[in-house]
């Protein structure tokens, strides 16, 4: 593998540096990106791997002899895939580590020298200086933040989407109306280029944005009509366990104890909206409510 990586033509300043992580299937690395000409910010200090964290600290250390400076380390959100290296990284490049205030408490041992909010702008200098906006995006994890450089129109956007395999959002923490809520926004930025932590740069992020939308609400229409079949049963209800087949038929069984999850997410957006209703663990589709 070349590492670092270039991310497309037209996209200055900006470098990928893909590292193994103990990621979910199929993907096997977390993308780190080193984000400015000239003062640089690097996110993602991702591999917890003593062979990976060499490599990276040895491109980290290569921007000096380009006449460029690391600002910080910045961390898109507590996941261990994304930030496996984070206390190691800053200890050895003497460095802060920059994130959202939610991930400050999910991170022990890492402390955030600064809490990035909604909205705020971050300025790299240099000969080439870069104005990054923070973009809150929960859904997927509370503490989710996405980076986009306007001038060029790239993002960074963690684990919103992935150029390989798909995205969790597991109930314990995840929220499913949140993330599609957060997917509408970023369609909405016009941004050229998605850089995911996951897989090679994606282009036409708005059409892929509104594919991850359409894909989730046609998985929310299996999960209403499986809730239906069941309530047409007169059974009282159903279990996760027995509409987890049917709403997700369609993939393979391996993969059913993370499917499990996201119908759970499901099942809570439902619940919420007053589309489905829960007693203990019985779930079915509440009367009189259009799909």
């Amino acid at each position: 593998m070349i590492r670092p990586q270039p991310v497309g033509p037209g996209v200055r300043g900006v470098e990928a540096f893909p590292a193994r992580t103990p990621t979910l299937p199929p993907a096997t690395h977390t993308n780190s990106y080193a984000l400015g000409g000239g003062e640089v910010l690097l996110v993602e200090p991702a591999t917890p791997y003593e062979d990976e964290r060499r490599e990276w600290l040895a491109w980290a250390r290569g921007f000096a002899s380009q006449g460029r400076s690391i600002a910080a380390i910045a961390v898109t959100h507590h996941h261990a895939d994304h930030v496996g290296g984070a206390r190691f990284f800053a200890a050895e490049l003497g460095l802060p580590v920059w994130g959202h205030a939610e991930a400050a408490p999910r991170l022990p041992g890492v402390p955030l020298a600064r809490h990035l909010a909604d909205g705020e702008v971050v300025r790299l200098g240099g000969p080439e200086p870069m104005a990054l906006r923070v973009l809150h995006t929960p859904g997927h994890a509370p503490d989710h933040l996405c980076f986009l450089d306007e001038a060029q129109g790239a993002l960074v956007c963690g684990d919103m989407v992935a150029g390989e395999g798909t995205i969790l959002i597991d109930p314990r923490e995840g929220d499913m109306t949140e993330y599609l809520a957060q997917l509408e926004r970023l369609a909405g930025l016009g941004a050229r280029v998605v850089l995911p932590a996951h897989g090679g740069p994606i282009d036409a992020p708005e059409a892929l944005f509104r594919r991850y939308i359409a894909h989730r609400l046609g998985r929310e229409r299996l999960v209403l009509a499986a809730l239906e079949a069941a309530s047409a049963a007169g059974a009282g209800g159903t279990s996760i366990e027995a509409l987890l087949p049917v709403a997700y038929a369609d993939t393979a069984p391996l993969v059913w104890p993370l499917a499990r999850l996201s119908l759970e997410a499901h099942l809570i957006k439902l619940e919420r909206e007053g589309r489905a209703v829960r007693r203990e663990d019985r779930w079915r589709r509440a009367a009189g409510k259009d799909a």
